[in-house]
């Protein structure tokens, strides 16, 4: 048998191995022996020694409760005048000390003390009753806390990790290597045919969504076209909300106008300035064009090729590199790509106004050309991806690549925001007479850029989902992170826009790159897909020659009847109705929109006619009024005539104003004679 020998304020205690295995269990001995270590600390024989001498005072009932009852230690003696007993994380022997000790203090202080410790205690209880419900409000909390439960650390892995995809991130939920067939592992209900489900059903809701807008934006921008054009005057006079009372919302709503007004006098501007120009003008200008295409060409060649070079720099074998070399060539095709995505845009912008467009026309340009350029480089960077993917596990290699790219982009705009525009921003302003300051000029917040950022980003989610399910949620975060950094640029660095940009204009465009983006991701997938086989080492469908075999798996464990049915929907005889059916509902749509324009230029002659008949009516009020004021000034009597009969005088000119107004009433195009005219 070994003793343990404590000495705790002139008394030996001897513990024993066998008498703690015998009499208590093993979690209040390590309770017990934390007891003597802290009864050995000198903090404790410090207050041991001034209990002592309070005690030779006589004031024994008012010592320390850590002292009276020195096995109220560590958690429990911080929280036992806050917790409730039955919550303290001790054992029942503890508890009940601490409830007598309670009971203690509540004896030896007076009322008022008694009071104040009570409204304590309670107003801490509600603080943290408050702060755990606040925490249960933070969005995913619970989610982060079951996937941080989830991520199994190695010894190999490291921080880099986190940037890269790879060591434990990539024993985690986010790729497609965890998943595989669990517990889980029915006919119709399994891991692979709900991931596949989940995939197809983000895509397809994504299909309808973006269409839907398209539409409407498509809609909106032909009702609100040229022939529909809304003049100045319903700007100047009828553009105003008076229902506004905030004077902040008046400044904003009367900026709106102004803006309006000069987008609209410059475009106006254009117009007239287009029309005067000769034929020899055009044709300087058709030349001067198509150079700048041709150059156009050559930058996006540039950046393919700066892309493929990338791509295969960061799949080179090396070994013994640094940690911030090796990070560098992973990233490196994010980085290009970025670089390239952030770069000639501008560049693009600046040919755009060479080339004498109207302000409209020239922003469409730009989309366009960036747009193309950031579609076509993750396209051509995919390709290489593909033509190199023959490595165990493809599937987790293609995901770690998107999600390096979502989280390089995330890591471009926090760079480009705190380390170029705030310091451009500082510099303007602090020295802006230098010449580095006037050729920077101050920030601009560009809308159509910043919205081909964001088609950017969400293609690359989509083209993601398969091989990296947690990417949307990623993706999401970032966006929030993204906005409050934008937020912060625009109000705090960047100026207002020389030129105006109207934002209703090209928000159909936005929509259809944004369908563009989405046609890419769902062509990149099913290319994948049908292509390679998938893995024999990771994923859901290990085993299976295609993806899409856990359907034909479930298909063939239904009933007769609903086999034939989902066959003949897959087959190629239900093709043909599907066509016909599409062609009526089609057909049906076309006539409505000839009988909804018809109905509109109805309304329009309509609109047309009741203009005439106001200025008609307001002829015939002007005639009204003229003939009364005639009437009123005429002489009551008329030589010749018999006393107390007085006779009124009748005006010549108003048997014609009548004969007139008759006439007008039966025919509105008739004009009025020259005496009817109002004066």
């Amino acid at each position: 048998m070994e003793d343990k020998e404590c000495n705790s304020g002139g008394f030996m205690r001897l513990v024993s191995e066998e008498s703690c295995s015998s009499t208590v269990t093993d979690e209040l001995c390590v309770n017990n022996y934390q007891t003597e270590i802290f009864n050995q600390l000198p903090s404790s024989l410090a207050r041991r020694r001034s209990l002592h001498h309070h005690q030779d005072r006589g004031t024994t009932e008012t010592s320390h409760p850590v002292e009276k009852y020195p096995g109220l230690v560590g958690e429990a003696r911080d929280k036992a005048t806050t917790q409730p007993i039955r919550s303290l994380p001790v054992c029942m022997q503890r508890k009940r000390e601490a409830r007598d000790l309670r009971h203690l203090q509540t004896r030896t202080v007076g009322r008022w003390e008694s009071w104040k410790r009570n409204q304590s205690i309670n107003r801490k209880r509600l603080g943290e009753q408050v702060d755990e419900a606040m925490a249960r409000l933070l969005p995913w909390s619970s989610t982060l806390h079951t996937i941080e439960g989830l991520l199994r650390f190695e010894g190999n892995d490291s921080v880099l990790d986190f940037f890269v995809g790879s060591g434990f991130l990539e024993r985690s939920p986010v790729f497609y290597g965890f998943y595989a067939r669990s517990s889980l592992d029915l006919l119709c209900l399994n891991t692979p045919l709900l991931f596949l489900l989940g995939t197809l059903t983000v895509l397809i809701l994504s299909l309808v969504m973006v269409v839907r807008r398209t539409v409407v934006g498509y809609k909106h921008t032909w009702l609100l076209g040229n022939r529909y054009n809304i003049h100045m005057s319903y700007k100047v006079f009828c553009g105003w909300d008076f229902c506004i009372q905030d004077p902040e919302v008046a400044d904003l709503k009367r900026s709106f106008i102004r803006n309006e007004l000069k987008l609209y006098l410059e475009e106006e501007r254009f117009q007239q300035r287009e029309a005067r120009r000769t034929l020899g003008q055009w044709a300087h200008l058709y030349s001067l064009r198509g150079l700048l295409h041709f150059l156009v060409l050559v930058l996006l060649g540039g950046a393919f090729c700066l892309i493929y070079y990338a791509t295969m720099a960061s799949k080179a074998e090396r070994s013994g590199d640094y940690l911030i070399l090796r990070l560098l060539l992973h990233y490196l095709p994010p980085i290009v790509i970025t670089l390239v995505n952030f770069f000639l845009p501008h560049v693009f912008r600046h040919i755009s106004s060479f080339e004498d467009y109207s302000l409209t026309t020239q922003v469409n340009a730009t989309l366009v050309r960036s747009i193309f350029l950031k579609l076509a480089s993750l396209g051509m960077y995919l390709f290489f991806l593909f033509k190199n993917s023959q490595q165990e596990c493809w599937e987790n290699q293609f995901g770690k690549e998107m999600y390096k790219l979502s989280v390089f982009d995330f890591l471009a705009c926090f760079c480009n925001t705190f380390f170029i525009v705030y310091p451009r921003k500082w510099f303007v302003d602090r020295y802006p007479s230098s010449w580095l300051a006037r050729l920077s000029g101050k920030q601009h917040f560009l809308i159509p850029f910043n919205v081909l950022d964001l088609v950017y980003s969400q293609t690359v989610t989509w083209v993601g989902l398969f091989y990296c399910p947690m990417l949307p949620f990623i993706e999401t975060v970032k966006l929030m992170a993204v906005f409050y950094i934008k937020k912060l640029t625009v109000l705090q660095c960047c100026v207002p826009a020389q030129r105006m940009f109207r934002a209703s204009s090209s928000s159909v465009l936005f929509h259809f790159m944004l369908l563009l983006g989405l046609i890419m991701a769902v062509i990149t997938l099913g290319s994948n897909l049908h292509q390679f086989e998938p893995s024999s080492s990771c994923g859901p469908f290990v085993g299976s020659a295609t993806v899409f075999n856990v359907t034909a798996v479930c298909v063939d464990s239904l009933p007769g009847p609903a086999q034939s049915t989902l066959r003949y929907l897959s087959s190629e005889a239900f093709v043909l109705p599907l066509i016909l059916a599409q062609i009526v509902v089609l057909t049906s749509f076309e006539s409505r929109r000839r009988a909804n324009g018809k109905a509109i230029e109805r309304l329009k002659d309509m609109l047309v006619m009741s203009t005439s008949d106001k200025h008609f009516l307001l002829k015939q009020h002007t005639l009204s009024l003229r003939r009364q004021k005639k009437t009123f000034k005429a002489p009551p009597t008329v030589s010749g005539t018999r006393e107390g009969s007085p006779t009124t005088m009748k005006d010549p000119s108003a048997g014609i104003g009548e004969d007139s107004h008759i006439a007008q009433l039966k025919d509105p195009s008739a004009q009025p004679t020259g005496n009817d005219s109002p004066s």
